[in-house]
């Protein structure tokens, strides 16, 4: 079998990278109060730094600090102050090493902000979110000149990421957020430009890229995180994302890294609440959103990330091999391995980490599947024990694969809760 993950890729401005396995986005969690990198963050990174992958891309940096995705999330909403330009330059110099490119993810998270953070978040229309529980509020739609203030804010955030030693930013415009909030037509039911045809409805997006393109210059990496569909009937469609790539693509984007799924429909974890008769999901030996990647192949020449369900070399060498993806991305099995990259290119031929192997998980998780539990509570309880393998690669420097699912659930809800606690008694 050929090795082409170990191959370089070109872009066509002159970056380069040294393989085709990136570190994909996945929130930390691991700032301070007030959004800014801890020695921790910066410990993470150098660890997956020193893991082989040619790419690593940050989680989430939030553009308004009254909307965040979780708390803990890095952020910059205006320009930095000298302590957080040389805390932001540490950490991309963490995850520059060993001849890694370290990307920037900046985001929106819109309607998609818990209530505990803001009660009313702003949103493309008044709509709320489909979701049982009142862990979000009502959405306040935005005025015209609140959608050019935060255009404006993307624009700074890469900006500054340039200037802190970045390689580059990647407009997170999937699962659910804000961008992608503007892209659906269930989400979005504005009547003004913003709103209505594809071509309003991406206008956030095109509008977003223009910006941060004129603040960063040419030689330096914009990427887009895209559904392929957000899973959702009415929703952004398998057509809608195929226009939208063309038209990023025109615009010179570099990079397009295709997800899908949303809060209320979260297929990027594998897991749905209604049966919409889309297949894009992994089985043991496909990846998540690969037959959408076949398929963009043949629309656009834009080199395509794929992230979601990769465990096999066979598979990852097959996908690059092909064509179909120019980028391979891994998360959770870096949570568990961090060296995984390195291994791979060596010749190991499959990676740890895959949920379905409960082997690797503690006993809970197995009682879950016994019980029959709903496949949305099995997923949550997987993504908070994956946030605490985080949070111990970056505090030891190795994962804590024996901790319970349900210790590492009250673990992150008493971690909310502090940082909560502070932000409150920093605002009174």
């Amino acid at each position: 079998m050929v090795n082409t993950i170990a191959s370089e890729l070109v872009f066509s401005n002159g970056r380069r990278l040294k393989n085709r396995i990136a570190k994909a986005a996945l929130t930390e969690g691991l700032a301070t109060i007030d959004g800014r990198p801890t020695p921790e963050l910066i410990r993470l990174y150098d660890l997956w730094a020193r893991g082989g992958a040619g790419l690593l891309i940050t989680g989430n940096v939030q553009i308004d600090r009254t909307h965040l995705e979780r708390p803990g999330n890095v952020i910059i909403d205006g320009p930095p102050d000298e302590d957080l330009r040389a805390r932001l330059t540490a950490w991309a110099r963490a995850g520059s090493q060993n001849g890694a490119q370290m990307w920037m993810q900046i985001n929106h998270p819109g309607r998609q902000t818990m209530t505990v953070i803001n009660a009313r978040p702003k949103a493309p229309s008044a709509i709320a979110l489909n979701i049982p529980g009142k862990q979000f509020g009502a959405p306040v739609a935005l005025t015209e000149q609140e959608i050019h203030g935060l255009i404006e804010r993307f624009a700074i955030a890469a900006r500054t990421a340039r200037e802190t030693g970045f390689a580059g930013v990647q407009i997170h415009a999937a699962h659910g957020y804000l961008i992608s909030q503007f892209l659906s037509l269930k989400s979005n039911h504005r009547t003004d430009d913003w709103g209505g045809s594809l071509e309003n409805r991406a206008r956030f997006l095109t509008e977003t890229v223009k910006a941060v393109r004129a603040a960063v210059g040419a030689d330096f990496i914009i990427a887009v995180k895209l559904n392929c569909t957000d899973f959702l009937r009415g929703g952004f469609s398998y057509d809608d994302s195929f226009k939208v790539t063309r038209w990023l693509e025109a615009l010179g984007v570099d990079v397009i890294e295709i997800s899908g799924g949303t809060y209320e429909q979260p297929k990027m974890l594998n897991v749905e609440f209604e049966e919409t008769g889309q297949t894009e999901a992994a089985t043991r030996d496909e990846p998540y959103f690969m037959a959408f990647a076949k398929a963009a192949r043949g629309e656009v020449k834009i080199p395509l990330m794929v992230t979601g369900g990769f465990r096999t070399a066979r598979a990852m060498n097959e996908a690059v091999g092909t064509g179909a993806a120019d980028i391979i991305g891994l998360g959770r099995p870096l949570c568990i391995d961090p060296n995984g990259p390195n291994e791979l290119l060596a010749g190991k031929p499959a990676l740890e980490g895959n949920e379905n192997n409960l082997a690797l998980f503690p006993a809970p998780l197995g009682f879950l599947r016994k019980a029959r539990t709903p496949r949305i509570v099995e997923g949550f309880a997987v993504l908070f024990w994956y946030y605490r393998q985080i949070d111990a690669l970056a505090r030891t420097g190795a994962p804590a694969p024996r901790k319970g699912v349900f210790r590492s659930a009250r673990e992150v809800d008493a971690e909310n809760r502090r940082l909560l606690s502070q932000r409150v008694k920093r605002s009174a």
